[in-house]
């Protein structure tokens, strides 16, 4: 599941793009940068594709926006034998892993602080992902484990991205 995100700095916007995997809410790869460029979504993507060797025929699912329609993009997940997948225009449903997943990042993290820098929000984001919500962080749709620890307890589930 990829989806976007941005936050408001004193230095600008910041963006965020994030792979989750869906079997166990794990972000599997994830990018920011001061612009909404396809580069940010293909380095989350690269770096999902690189932590998690996904095998062929994996769905990318993410929505219609322009990074995940692009040819770049497009031509990136058929090298990697990866099957994209878009929901309905306008449907936030369609995507609600990654939806939630930004839902809880705005109410544990990004709404609670003023954000002066980007460097400062970066570092933020970065233990927020990894450190606390892949690996301390429980879920009720995982019966109260880490995605961490879920992946640990079903080992013999297929990594996805």
């Amino acid at each position: 599941m990829a989806d976007i995100t941005q936050q408001r700095t004193g230095e600008g916007w910041l963006y965020l793009a994030v792979i989750l995997d869906a079997f166990s809410r794990r972000v599997v790869g994830w990018s920011m940068a001061n612009h909404l460029r396809t580069e940010l979504v293909l380095d989350a993507l690269d770096m999902a594709i690189s932590q998690r060797q996904p095998a062929p025929g994996l769905v990318c699912h993410s929505d219609h926006g322009c990074q995940y329609t692009s040819f770049a993009y497009g031509r990136r997940l058929a090298a990697s034998e990866l099957v994209a997948s878009m929901g309905t225009v306008g449907d936030a449903l369609d995507n609600a892993v990654a939806e939630s997943f930004f839902a809880t990042l705005e109410c544990e993290l990004l709404d609670r602080y003023p954000w002066p820098t980007r460097t400062g929000l970066r570092t933020a984001i970065f233990d927020f992902i990894e450190v606390f919500y892949n690996r301390q962080r429980r879920h009720s749709t995982l019966d109260y484990a880490t995605p961490v620890s879920y992946e640990q307890q079903h080992p013999s589930a297929a990594p996805a991205a």
